[in-house]
């Protein structure tokens, strides 16, 4: 018997034995679409998991003790989510204490999103589109379709090599896989690919419409990333990844308009009534950039003239040039080198590793993919018989190539992980990273006649790009202006 899938024939005895080797189930029916999905996991492991994981998430990110907005930012999520095609999970709503412009979601109900991207948006019915956006993640069981599609990949590698890949939607799937927990990390920080995340903008925005909120507050929020990545490319002068999820402005991109149209119209009585004065409530007095007043920072490292940053593990000492960035445990237990090479020709960053830094043994290896850059990396036995984790990322017209050391073939385990961990924390500086003054909080004014943006930019306590940065903070970039009598924000 055959079974057609995506495109390809796989033979139904070859499947069977997968599923055998794996010991789970391998379709189910998504909750949100109806359609059914490669799945190997039950409804309980995925709760397990996500109760797993957001103690993870709570172990290693400052949560904002802001206990009003926490609890606004909870009540317009479980608003949303009683309107989802899972309204029975228990949902968490989390704001994390953080200046990168995120959101993102664990399997089981779990959503999170940062003070960085709070700040840029400007009313309750665009807080309702993120956190719909990331309900809806939930509600179709992306996370646990990525690491499906892992699993099976691994699994056919193991039944004798019968079957190297399968077609999907989205890609196919191979069988260099990271850990279980590297996965979920991975897949909430960075997305899940092109379809997925317009599936989830389209079940938010069926959320919204349950819910009374605006459902075009989904293009109004994609609208504010967008102007966030056209500014970075115009000021780094580099190019969108080639993941990217921006080709085109989301008031431009048929197939996104399309998917939130069909959530329909609200007319002016089914629409909810939200009072803007609460929402600014809630924003007015926030901490623009790194937060001074939270305790527990973590050892970040910003490289201002290469324009990155990364965390390096706690207590880990740091060394730098112009170029390079080496940090160390304490005794020397292992250390991490970060080198910045000129990318002289486009080729993958796996071909990189094998071609220009002549590593071709790599062991446990992976695609990178997080913050819209693209990498490769693996494991492999240095010249000086040391395990050894080797990364490569593209950033703008550079490859970053980490080198991590571990001499004790009893620590490696524990201290790869952990390496690892930290090469994913890896991204550019972003815009309101750039303020040069960690001490600044948003304050809402009132726009008078005769407002000037540049006027305004001229008295703000901002050192670099200042329109700019007030701009996209009100959702004005590039172009544009308030009119009177309306509320803007600005830095004090």
């Amino acid at each position: 018997m055959i079974l057609q899938w995506g495109g390809n024939y796989i033979r139904l005895t070859v499947l069977a034995g997968i599923l055998l080797a794996t010991g789970l189930q391998a379709c189910a029916v998504n909750p949100a679409t109806g359609q059914s999905n490669l799945v190997l996991m039950s409804e309980r492991r995925e709760l397990e998991i996500g109760q797993e994981e957001h103690e993870k998430v709570l172990a290693s990110m400052r949560i904002m003790e802001d206990e009003a907005l926490n609890a606004y930012v909870n009540e317009v999520g479980q608003r949303v989510a009683r309107t989802s095609h899972r309204p029975d999970l228990s949902y968490t709503f989390t704001v994390i204490d953080s200046p990168e412009i995120n959101a993102f979601a664990l399997p089981g109900g779990y959503v999170y999103i940062n003070r960085g991207l709070l700040l840029y948006l400007k009313s309750e019915d665009e807080l309702a589109a993120v956190l719909a956006h990331e309900v809806g993640h939930i509600t179709a069981r992306h996370a646990i379709q990525q690491q499906a599609r892992g699993r099976l990949g691994s699994a056919a590698a193991t039944v004798g090599g019968v079957v190297a890949a399968v077609a999907t939607g989205s890609g196919y799937i191979g069988s260099e896989l990271a850990q279980i927990g590297s996965i979920w990390a991975a897949a909430g920080v960075s997305g899940f690919g092109r379809e997925n995340e317009l599936e989830a903008d389209s079940l938010g925005a069926q959320y919204l419409y349950n819910a009374g909120y605006n459902p075009r507050a989904m293009i109004d929020v994609l609208s504010v990333l967008k102007s966030q990545e056209d500014f970075n490319v115009r000021v780094a002068q580099r190019q969108p990844s080639y993941h990217g999820l921006f080709t085109t402005h989301p008031r431009n991109d048929v197939r996104l308009q399309q998917a939130v149209s069909q959530a329909g119209n609200l007319s002016a009585d089914q629409m909810r009534e939200t009072d803007p004065l609460i929402f600014r409530q809630h924003i007015d007095g926030l901490p623009f950039g790194e937060n001074v007043t939270s305790t527990g920072d973590r050892n970040r490292y910003y490289q201002d003239l290469l324009s990155y940053t990364m965390v390096f593990p706690d207590a880990w000492s740091i060394r730098e040039t112009p170029t390079t960035v080496t940090a160390s445990a304490p005794e020397g237990s292992a250390s991490i080198r970060v080198e910045a090479q000129r990318l002289q020709e486009n080729k993958e960053p796996r071909l990189y590793i094998r071609e220009n830094l002549g590593i071709a043994d790599l062991q446990q290896s992976e695609a990178l993919s997080q913050y819209r850059l693209i990498g490769y990396t693996g494991t492999h036995t240095n010249d000086a018989g040391n395990h050894e984790r080797v990364a490569a990322i593209y950033l703008g017209p550079r490859v970053f190539v980490f080198r991590a050391e571990i001499p004790d073939p009893e620590a490696v385990q524990d201290l790869d992980r952990l390496l690892l961990s930290s090469i994913r924390t890896f991204r550019a500086i972003q815009m309101n990273e750039r303020s040069g003054s960690s001490s600044l909080r948003v304050r809402y004014v009132q726009v008078t006649e005769g407002f000037d943006w540049r006027a305004l930019a001229a008295r703000s306590p901002i050192p670099q790009y200042p329109e700019e940065t007030l701009r996209l903070l009100n959702g004005y970039y590039p172009i544009g202006n308030p009119q009177p009598g309306e509320w803007i924000k600005i830095l004090q």
